[in-house]
């Protein structure tokens, strides 16, 4: 979609040039528990140092072909979003370089900060000097057993370099991968060389299956929680659910007590 152009080598998101928008996705849902993603993409273009941009995604969400300020996609998105930033917008240029790549988890509700450079939502994230490289750059994403883990490669020397490690991370079946790209003011040619996807064995508890058919985009992290709860909100299931125990329980001690109470009138009864 998009600006986004095929050709025998690679899919270029999007040319050098201004205020592009481009995205290639998946038309059947991904339903495998456990997979690995790699993908082969290369950024490039005239600009020098930090006059390029912005940068590439690579997502798993809810929602396919929406335009959007997000690298090419919508905000507010419900799924996995895996940014290759390649931009500095935030005035804290001095705690990472760029390129830049992070991990975001949305429910439908948080949004991605540009002018942070995402920094309120990012799950993990490492600098990758993917631009103007004489190699292509490789990310190869990984999610098994609620373990999601990222890995970079960008030096053209067949060796992984640790990214990103987050555990406690849900993600349901159905949804769809994709990648995106957007150039504004500034610009770069995004291509996409190859996406290879795997299915990744593992011995999954039938516990496990039911559970993630059923849950919804989440992580488990102390800084924050990324959820969308079900409506009625669980938290008043459960307040109604100890309120009518310990009404049962009343009642019973009640009914209990009538009970010994008329038993020992009648034993008394018996000595007269």
């Amino acid at each position: 979609m998009g600006t986004a152009m095929v050709t025998p080598d690679y899919v270029r998101l999007t040319p050098d040039m201004q205020s592009r928008q481009g995205a290639v996705w998946s038309r059947i849902p991904l339903f495998l528990r456990d997979w690995e993603l790699r993908v082969q993409f290369k950024i490039h273009g005239k600009g020098k140092k930090n006059f390029n941009g912005d940068g590439l995604a690579f997502w798993l969400t809810k929602d396919r072909m929406q335009n959007g300020p997000v690298f090419g996609n919508m905000n507010q998105f419900i799924g996995l979003g895996i940014f290759v930033d390649t931009y500095p917008n935030a005035d804290k240029k001095h705690d990472r370089a760029f390129p830049y790549v992070s991990v975001m988890l949305g429910n439908g509700t948080l949004s991605y900060d540009h002018d942070q450079d995402g920094r309120p939502t990012e799950l993990g994230g490492c600098t990758a000097l993917a631009r103007n490289s004489i190699y292509d750059s490789f990310l190869l994403v990984r999610y098994s057993r609620k373990r999601l883990t990222v890995l970079v490669d960008v030096d053209g020397k067949q060796d992984w370099k640790d990214c990103a490690d987050i555990t406690g991370l849900r993600l349901p079946l159905g949804y769809f991968l994709g990648a995106s790209s957007a150039t504004g003011d500034l610009s770069d040619n995004h291509d996409i060389i190859s996406m290879k996807l795997y299915q990744l064995s593992s011995q999954t508890m039938a516990e496990e299956e039911e559970e993630e058919e059923l849950i919804i985009p989440s992580v488990e992290m102390t800084q924050f929680k990324v959820e969308i709860e079900e409506e009625g909100g669980r938290g008043v299931h459960f307040f109604f659910t100890v309120l009518f125990s310990i009404l049962g329980l009343g009642v019973l001690a009640v009914v209990g007590l009538v009970l010994y109470g008329r038993w020992k009138e009648n034993r008394r009864k018996r000595f007269y």
